[in-house]
């Protein structure tokens, strides 16, 4: 298996082969319907010298890339060959009124079951850039996932300057255990879950890794262009700091939404984010390759610098470049902690908010809500031993309240109005009691487990300021709201003042977003407008902490007019 991602073009019959990847492709424009197709199946890929069998998509690591435009109708027949439950999710896609297309399990749909398919069918609608997919079950997304590209509409052009060529760069991770394994033993001992191995670059970890010098991604550039990089960070545990040696890079988008030219020589990507970087390459062929490094930053209890993953840019050779030995120049990269270098980057995003792409913020609001989010415990079961802190079990959740499964899909519970014994609307606005956040952690650090969404009419304008706790150690969250975008108005550190904090608010050009991260040991203020009907998730993309149920939902409910209703769910929806 290599890096290279699937050309989208594909030989006659493949439909009839075990893996394969079928697409209808004709020529782009506005409104064509595109046909995929992903099997999932088992494929033995080696990494670090070491082999292991894992979940794939049409048997690659990472997963077949997706282009459409805008306004294209996207149609992906998933059938599942594996013994493992699955879903698949469309990071970041609104899907309008068709939270059956969404895929989180058991928020949205069942999961497709051994043997069993279905079919996601959904159009892109008001959106271009990258995003991308990913399984959304347990941890199989670890190896299950895959860039989505989406153009836009012909004849509309980038609002910056046009790429010499485009190319998807997917930061993952490799564990040498199943990472099924991994989180069940965790949540079976109470105790964190073994770390990874490796950072990778389209599948790669890449040269400073032990037995990896031949699995490293290589970027040929030619000088004098201007390349569009579209990087995804879909690992599952960590924000990575990205820089390529003795080169800027201009930010031009993040998770699909364009901002404003923003340059910088080191940024920060978390789980679930995507960001779009213009790289120009100098004016004459260097005789150097140059590093492309990501590392995590992290302010968690116990974290380590271990791990860093490289890429090489190198240019085309020119006649005088053999004369003489290849220089290879490495990036310096912010220390795993400095949450100060985060802090940088982050805040100084800001949406293009120009005529063609507004920034539509809610000036004003209808419901304020106070969202505690970070690490708690859970009480050890009797006779058990546990291996979490002071022999409880690791959790974590939102205002206290860390998500139970249900027993039936949300989101089908709420369209049959059969939502008893499923969830409760009783989810609290603000903590449900009140310490220094940030401060010395309380001596009952117990979370409540239960099921709890919040209820909102249709358009009802929202402000969530979501604030990071101390418990267990101050860190970072990368909290992904699905099926709406919204607006980072503000953030801060230390306790959130609402007295004061709402008078810096930025209600004029603040970043757009589907996955922001609240600052380690701080909070950030969102607004968006709940004009889409059906249930989305929030939750933190730190796989391990959404395992220990730092989730939650939101139930939009339908607005007045045909046009602002749930469709009704399809016939091949999954059955618990």
């Amino acid at each position: 298996m290599g890096a290279a991602f699937p050309s989208l073009t594909f030989p006659m019959g493949a439909f009839l082969v075990a893996l394969s990847i079928f697409l209808v492709l004709p020529e782009f424009s506005a409104g064509i319907t595109r046909h995929f197709k992903f099997d999932i199946k088992l494929q033995n890929v080696t990494r670090l010298c070491h082999t292991r069998s894992m979940v794939t998509v049409n048997g690659r690591f990472p997963g077949p890339k997706i282009v459409v435009r805008e306004g294209d109708r996207v149609v992906v027949k998933v059938v599942n060959h594996v013994q493992n439950n699955i879903t698949i999710h469309w990071h970041g896609i609104r899907q309008f009124r068709n939270g059956w297309a969404d895929g989180p399990a058991y928020v949205t749909q069942c999961p497709i079951q051994t043997g069993q398919s279905y079919v996601y069918d959904f159009t892109i609608v008001g959106q271009r850039g990258t995003l991308w997919w990913h399984a959304h079950h347990s941890w199989l997304r670890a190896t299950v996932y895959g860039p989505l590209v989406i153009l836009p509409k012909r004849g509309i052009p980038y609002p910056f300057p046009k790429p010499y060529k485009e190319v998807p760069i997917l930061l993952g991770e490799w564990f040498n255990e199943d990472p099924e394994a991994v989180i069940a033993q965790a949540l079976q001992t109470g105790a964190g879950p073994n770390v990874s191995e490796a950072y990778t670059i389209n599948g790669l970890p890449g040269p400073l890794y032990n037995c990896s010098a031949k699995d490293t991604f290589k970027l040929n550039v030619k000088p004098g262009k201007r390349y569009l990089l579209r990087l995804i960070n879909a690992a599952l545990n960590d924000d990575l700091f990205f820089s390529i040696a003795n080169h800027s890079m201009t930010v031009v988008e993040t998770d699909a939404s364009y901002v404003k030219p923003l340059q910088m020589d080191t940024i920060l990507i978390g789980p679930g984010e995507t960001t779009n970087i213009l790289l120009h390459t100098k004016p004459a062929s260097p005789n150097a390759t140059f590093f492309m490094l990501a590392r995590p930053y992290n302010t968690g209890l116990g974290t380590i610098d271990n791990t860093t993953v490289a890429g090489l840019l190198d240019y085309a050779s020119t006649s005088n470049k053999n004369l003489f030995p290849v220089v290879l120049l490495k990036p310096t990269l912010p220390a795993i902690n400095d949450t100060a270098a985060a802090a940088n980057f982050s805040t100084k995003l800001r949406s293009l908010a120009s005529a063609q792409f507004p920034a539509n913020v809610p000036q004003t609001v209808d419901r304020r809500f106070y969202f505690t989010v970070g690490l708690g415990t859970s009480p050890c079961p009797k006779n058990q031993t546990c291996q979490g802190p002071n022999g409880t079990k690791f959790a974590a959740s939102v205002n206290n309240v860390s998500f139970a499964f249900p027993s039936m899909a949300l989101l089908q519970a709420h369209y049959m109005e059969q939502s008893k014994g499923v969830y409760t609307t009783d989810f609290p606005n603000n903590p449900p009691f009140q310490f220094n956040y940030t401060g010395t952690p309380p001596n009952n650090t117990f979370v409540t487990n239960a099921t709890k969404v919040v209820a909102l009419p249709f358009n009802t304008s929202v402000e969530l300021v979501m604030q990071d706790t101390s418990i267990q150690g101050a860190e970072s969250h990368p909290l992904h709201l699905h099926g709406n975008n919204f607006y980072v108005v503000g953030q801060g550190f230390g306790n959130y003042d609402p007295m004061k904090d709402p008078a810096k608010f930025n209600l004029v050009d603040p970043v757009e977003r589907n996955t922001a991260g609240v600052p380690s040991g701080g909070w950030a203020a969102i607004r968006f407008r709940a004009d889409n009907p059906g249930v989305w998730l929030m939750h933190c993309h730190f796989d391990v902490h959404l395992s220990w149920g730092l989730r939650m939902a939101w139930v939009v409910n339908d607005g007045p007019l045909p046009s602002q209703k749930l469709l009704p769910p399809p016939s091949d929806l999954p059955k618990c």
